[in-house]
């Protein structure tokens, strides 16, 4: 029987890069706009958006659970970052767009984030667009 080694699989180094790039990224939006990282994923989304989304559709999106992005909804909305409305298709779902407040946030955070990125990817040099392809193939299974 082969030895496991939980450091050389790479759902465990997936798992893991996400939370320290996630965590490192966070200080500059939790700094400079007390966002936590539910908050971001949700303005992150809605300013890829054409239109309002359901809160719904964001919890497919982010990958967290329904109850902490309607919460941070709800708090977003209370500082003026997103605007919340009933679903003219669906009156059981609610609706969130940005505002014009949450769309200035992101576009000052627009920069950060690909200077974040930018740093993030330097050490692996030429194959850094190999490395974001192979990941948008695995993404997309």
């Amino acid at each position: 029987m082969s030895e496991f080694v939980l450091n050389d699989f790479i759902p465990y180094q997936l798992a893991a890069l996400s939370e320290k790039a996630s965590r490192e990224f966070s200080r500059f939006y939790r700094e400079r706009f007390g966002l936590s990282v539910t908050e971001w994923r949700v303005i992150a989304n809605l300013s890829q958006a054409r239109g309002p989304v359901s809160v719904r559709e964001i919890n497919r999106q982010v990958a967290m659970e329904k109850s902490k992005v309607s919460r941070a909804a709800t708090r977003l909305e209370k500082r003026g970052l997103v605007i919340k409305q009933q679903s003219r298709c669906d009156g059981r779902l609610v609706e969130l767009s940005l505002s014009e407040k949450g769309r200035d946030i992101m576009q000052e955070l627009t920069p950060i984030a690909r200077d974040f990125e930018d740093s993030l990817l330097a050490p692996l040099g030429d194959d850094r667009d190999m490395f974001k392809a192979a990941l948008g193939v695995l993404l997309a299974r």
